[in-house]
């Protein structure tokens, strides 16, 4: 009878035991996801879920014929220069530009691996509320690498490359805090990148080099994971921006020269258009081309170039113009309602 009795109670602590055991496990292995999703969100990385794949399916329904409506023209009360992206926060309009102080100049010849001289110039990002009132003008860059280009905004970070305003010469990869605008210089690379997105399924982070002819991929320390040729000619993107799931839609211009009729080789056409990449296969998956104009008489999908979408309702944010052009710098609303493809 007493063995009996001992082996249960025996029984009983092992099985508190083996609870307390489970519990513990169950709490380290909530606080490592805790620790994984903290640090994820630090540095906007970590592989999310992704649910809201909106864009994706309407940007899949946009073709030559949707009917893009002009909306509405938010006009920037401030020194603006040469735009270049464009990001959204939930409290914050991040306007990327360069301020020239010396244009480049080209060489006869290459020299030293260039084909012009690296200017003078100024990184700006500018940080404005949702009216479009500068907040604060954080200047970025260092030595000659002080040309911003396509920006993303991950969630919690926007990131911005700053570049030598010449190919096939360097860059600076910074990170700013889309709440406290702090600003974290995450690392360099030997090459121009004009354009930056954050994979949220990978936590790495691609950018595209001059004329948007080559992209690489990099760990969020700068170690070089992957690189491949854009297999696309139709235009050179100049802004982009991350879509569920692994995709990548940005927008871009050519420069097409013209007849002797049409003015010659002195003048040029802005074919301007969007299009759609896969991150996993580098694949191009769709490219429209998109023919509206701004104040001063460029497309709009020139350079700053974001779209959100609802249901199936598109809005596109574009700002093409200089701040000496036209009207100077707007932002410019761009709506079309589209049947999303099957």
């Amino acid at each position: 009878m007493r063995k009996n009795r001992n082996r249960g109670i025996l029984t009983a602590a092992l099985a508190v035991i083996l609870a307390a055991s489970a519990i513990g496990g169950t709490a380290v292995a909530q606080a490592a996801d805790n620790n994984d999703q903290e640090q994820g969100n630090n540095a906007g990385s970590g592989s999310h879920r992704e649910a809201n794949t909106d864009l994706a399916d309407d940007f899949n329904g946009v073709d030559r014929n949707t009917n893009w409506q002009q909306t509405s023209k938010l006009k920037l009360n401030f020194p603006t220069f040469h735009t270049e992206g464009i990001a959204y926060s939930q409290d914050h309009i991040f306007l990327s530009s360069v301020q020239i102080i010396e244009p480049t100049k080209k060489y006869p010849t290459p020299q030293n691996g260039f084909d012009r001289t690296p200017g003078k110039g100024i990184g700006h990002l500018f940080v404005m509320d949702k009216a479009g009132n500068l907040q604060k003008d954080i200047v970025l860059g260092e030595g000659d690498m002080y040309h911003p280009g396509g920006i993303d905004f991950d969630g919690t970070n926007v990131w911005i490359p700053v570049a030598e305003y010449r190919p096939n010469s360097s860059a600076i990869i910074y990170r700013v805090d889309a709440n406290t605008l702090d600003v974290h210089k995450q690392f360099e690379v030997k090459d121009h990148f004009g354009g930056i997105v954050m994979d949220k399924q990978t936590g790495h982070l691609v950018g595209n080099t001059w004329g948007s002819r080559r992209f690489a991929e990099w760990d969020l320390q700068g170690k070089q994971l992957s690189t491949w040729e854009n297999p696309n000619y139709f235009i050179d993107y100049q802004d982009c921006q991350y879509v569920p799931n692994s995709q990548m839609l940005c927008g871009g211009v050519t420069n097409l020269p013209q007849t002797p009729a049409a003015g010659g080789t002195g003048a040029t056409y802005e074919l301007g258009g969007m299009a759609m990449m896969s991150l996993k296969s580098h694949s191009v998956i769709r490219d429209v081309p998109f023919q509206h104009w701004s104040t001063a008489g460029h497309v709009a999908t020139r350079n700053p170039f974001k779209m959100t979408a609802e249901g199936n309702h598109l809005t596109l944010k574009v700002a093409p113009d200089n701040g000496d052009e036209g009207n100077g710098t707007e932002i410019l609303t761009y709506e079309a309602t589209v049947t999303p493809a099957k």
